[in-house]
């Protein structure tokens, strides 16, 4: 009896938990202060740009910490200093609740041979050069494990190449060694197949 006591009084924790960390941010809030990423990152995040990401459906976690990345300088793009420099805490974590919100509408695969070199990699890796799959931490459909691992499905295929290639080059090193270490076992060719892939996964 005590100890189906301590299992639902950690279960009720664990509830509590996950609904304060999804409170964290204000969507309302957030849409005001998204009308300075517009530009870039077009409505509802929803970029039609292929060098900048879609932040729409991403992981309101992901967004906040990538937000603060940028304003301590853990993780370098030169067009992101202006924007986050007056941003607040509680502005990322609105702005980061706001995104994941929105409807997405995915990035098309141009590609298809391409990606279907992609998906080989995508789910099963690389044994020889020891790429690990992809969706061992992205998922199957690509939605990632919030906040750690990012979304990946749906994003722009020219985005997701060239941060693939900051990892592999250890020009960005903010999100752990994880990605570092996988991607600099990736040939470009991988990388670019993959990154096609992605794009067009649900």
């Amino acid at each position: 009896m005590i100890r189906k006591a301590s299992v639902l009084a950690l279960g009720s924790l664990l509830l509590m938990a996950a609904a304060g960390a999804q409170a964290a941010g204000n969507a309302a809030a957030g849409k005001a202060k998204a009308q300075i990423c517009v530009g870039c990152h077009g409505v509802g995040g929803n970029s039609t740009i292929p060098s900048n990401p879609i932040l729409a459906g991403q992981s309101a976690g992901y967004i906040a910490k990538q937000l603060a990345d940028f304003k301590s300088g853990a993780r370098k793009e030169p067009q992101m200093i202006g924007v986050v420099a007056p941003l607040s805490e509680t502005d990322m974590q609105d702005l980061g609740a706001y995104f994941a919100a929105q409807p997405i509408k995915p990035a098309p695969g141009r590609d298809e041979a391409l990606a279907k070199r992609g998906e080989r990699l995508y789910r099963g890796g690389n044994a020889k050069t020891g790429v690990s799959a992809c969706m061992s931490c992205h998922g199957p459909a690509g939605h990632g494990i919030p906040p750690r691992f990012p979304r990946v499905s749906g994003q722009q295929p020219e985005y997701t190449r060239k941060q693939l290639l900051t990892f592999k080059s250890e020009k960005r090193t903010n999100d752990d060694e994880v990605m570092t270490r996988i991607a600099f076992r990736m040939s470009e060719s991988e990388i670019k197949a993959v990154s096609e892939y992605m794009a067009g996964l649900r």
